[in-house]
């Protein structure tokens, strides 16, 4: 009978495990340590259950500084488990957020830190038996770089990007702009969203750009006891100024943080999605163009309540 029941047990844990959805591989490009979202972004992908996340990358220069973030909040969150990579732009330079790492040392992250993040990338999407899940939310200097490396890394990866601005401009304005992470580098971004991504979605400034918790939703976080959580607020009141967290009454605009939802391809979303031929002009602007690249395009909220509540509960980590 005992062992009846074990082999049951064993049989029930491997259906279980078995019913499971498998992870998704995922990359984050980021300009972390300017604006402060990718810092929000990095909480709340890690938070996120369906993401295995494998890399973090840098982008548009000052690699080491934004290292040292990453480093630092993934040593926090106890996820030293994900390897770093120094990307392409450049090395040094960056001090919006340096309070927080400035006696702290790539050589202190239990992890691995690549110092060719680029080819790191490009190793991890080539030698995947899955299709890696890129989210890249800063300029593409990185993913450029990678797809004259190797252009046919493009093939291999899904890339879900905060990029642009197709109808919409900065701070809801009825009229697109050049968004900065697309004129940055008009030429890297040419390249990446022409490339032959196995899937490619993005989230302008249509979406985007509309993201502030205030209210009972940055309340709650503020005064949240996760570790986590208060990494994040110490970065934003070290980016901003403050005297104390106690100072910060509402978030920045969070933009990158909606490509990190964007990213699960099993959520009922909470925007409207088109699928649009988009191409990148001359001045950095994201063009709606017969001869462009379709993708999936987050154009319109339906409920922006409800992204706000599920965004200060994910970086948090009480839901998901």
């Amino acid at each position: 009978m005992k062992l009846f029941l074990t082999t049951l047990m064993m049989w029930v844990l491997a259906f279980a495990a078995a019913a499971q959805p498998a992870k998704i591989p995922v990359i984050l490009d980021t300009d972390i340590g300017d604006d402060i979202d990718d810092t929000w972004a990095l909480a709340m992908l890690l938070r996120h259950p369906h993401f295995d996340l494998k890399l973090v990358t840098t982008t548009h220069g000052s690699a080491e500084y934004r290292a040292k973030l990453v480093c630092k909040l993934l040593a926090v969150a106890g996820r030293t488990d994900v390897a770093v990579g120094l990307g392409a732009g450049g090395r040094k330079g960056g001090d919006k957020q340096l309070g927080w790492v400035s006696d702290y040392k790539l050589t202190d992250y239990a992890g691995k830190v690549h110092e060719d993040g680029v080819q790191a990338l490009i190793d991890l999407v080539m030698k995947s038996d899955q299709p890696v899940t890129i989210i890249g939310v800063g300029p593409l200097e990185t993913l450029a770089e990678a797809l004259k490396r190797e252009p046919a890394l493009a093939a291999k990866a899904v890339l879900v990007g905060m990029q642009g601005s197709v109808r919409v401009g900065y701070g809801g304005k009825a009229t697109p702009d050049a968004e900065w992470n697309v004129k940055c580098d008009i030429k890297a971004s040419k390249a990446v969203f022409a490339a032959n991504w196995k899937e490619m979605r993005i989230t302008p400034l249509d979406t985007c750009g509309l993201i502030q918790l205030k209210g009972p939703n940055f309340a709650k976080l503020a005064a949240s006891q996760d570790k986590l959580a208060q990494a994040v607020l110490e970065n934003y009141r070290i980016w901003s100024k403050k005297p104390s967290v106690s100072d910060l009454k509402a978030s920045s605009t969070l933009f990158d943080t909606v490509a990190v939802y964007l990213a699960d391809p099993g959520k009922d979303p909470l925007f409207e999605v088109e699928e649009l031929p988009i191409s990148v002009d001359d001045k950095g602007f994201t063009v709606i163009d017969p001869a462009g690249r379709k993708m999936k395009v987050a154009t319109k909220w339906k409920s922006l309540d409800a992204y706000h509540e599920l965004l200060s509960k994910a970086i948090e980590g009480t839901d998901w």
